[in-house]
């Protein structure tokens, strides 16, 4: 049997490269036979240059720009061979970099500074196009910190979105995001005054993509960027699509398998690209609140939580690898077997 493993990274404590080695040393421990092939992947959130610099190769650039409260963050991006350049906005304004106990009070000031000062870095040495891997930002500023710092790009500019949600309204970036990043409902409301004030976003501000990462997205658009899946283009860069040719399974993953998930995340590229084929796709994740019936028609057959598994988030959270490779080998043991 034949199984692709092409996880997303998991909220924080595994990246995609280590999700896919816990669900691999899991399955093989089950199932010895098969033959397994690794493909950690992401969304243009968390993961983005790593997961592309293991496939594509090229050249890892540091600087240090502004993080989302203005302080001094280290962040890496990409040059491929091609001269592309790859920028990781959650490397300078993601949520990660925030303590849990701070969010409430910087959710009005996060920037996105520190993106503009990486696409500036970027467009300095020459590159020819540069992606900016959008998703996991703890700013919902419209790219106003972006703005400040870059007015005109002479690269070629590509936003690579994990969502399609529109800057404003109930599925804007304020209200779908804006409490995952400690806004209460009264701050919400203040941040799309915010967004809806800012005229240089009226004329892409209902365009899909304008609302990721906290309008960042809308601001790249006004600056002349066109949009594509985050997932798709990892899709294709990774080599995703030969490696499913003549698999008979798919299995993915991330942190929360939730409706977001739904909604142009990297779940929906590896079950898309499985139904094409034919072949079932099984979600391995932290925690899955998607119901049967929807997971069923993003081309998810199944869908498995490793906190279930485990007992209680505390004891998945104390240690993330070792449960999801205990998740996975559960798994194998219910698809390789039952395959013939």
């Amino acid at each position: 049997m034949r199984v692709v493993v092409a996880p997303d990274c998991f909220g924080g404590t595994l990246t995609a490269r280590e999700a896919a080695e816990a669900i691999g040393r899991g399955w093989r421990s089950a199932a010895p036979g098969d033959e397994l092939l690794l493909r950690p992947l992401a969304d243009g959130g968390p993961g983005f240059v790593d997961v592309l610099h293991g496939a594509l190769g090229g050249v890892l650039h540091s600087s240090v720009v502004s993080g989302p409260r203005g302080e001094a963050v280290e962040a890496r991006w990409l040059v491929a061979d091609d001269g592309t350049a790859y920028v990781e906005s959650a490397q300078a304004c993601g949520l990660h970099l925030v303590p849990v106990n701070e969010r409430a009070a910087s959710v009005e000031s996060a920037t996105t500074r520190g993106v503009g000062e990486l696409v500036a870095a970027a467009d300095g040495l020459g590159c020819h196009t540069i992606v900016v891997g959008l998703g996991g930002s703890a700013t919902t500023d419209g790219g106003a910190g972006l703005l400040s710092v870059v007015s005109s790009v002479s690269a070629r500019v590509v936003a690579a979105s994990d969502v399609e949600n529109p800057l404003l309204g109930p599925h804007g970036a304020a209200a779908t995001f804006g409490p995952q990043k400690g806004a209460s409902a009264w701050v919400v409301a203040r941040l799309e005054d915010r967004l809806a004030a800012m005229d240089v976003l009226e004329p892409v501000r209902d365009l899909p993509g304008a609302g990721a990462a906290g309008g960042l997205g809308a601001a790249l658009l006004a600056l002349g960027a066109s949009v594509v899946s985050g997932a798709g283009l990892v899709r294709s860069l990774t080599r995703l699509d030969p490696a499913l040719d003549g698999a008979d399974l798919a299995v993915t993953g991330e942190g929360s398998f939730d409706w977001q998930s739904l909604r142009g995340k990297l779940i929906t590229a590896v079950a898309g690209g499985a139904a094409e084929r034919g072949i079932p796709c099984v979600v391995l994740a932290g925690q899955v609140s998607v119901g049967r019936r929807e997971a069923g028609a993003a081309g998810v057959q199944e869908s498995y939580s490793v906190t279930e598994h485990a007992g209680s988030v505390e004891k998945s959270m104390a240690d993330p690898a070792g449960t999801l490779t205990a998740l996975a080998a559960d798994v194998a043991r219910q698809w390789s077997h039952s395959r013939p």
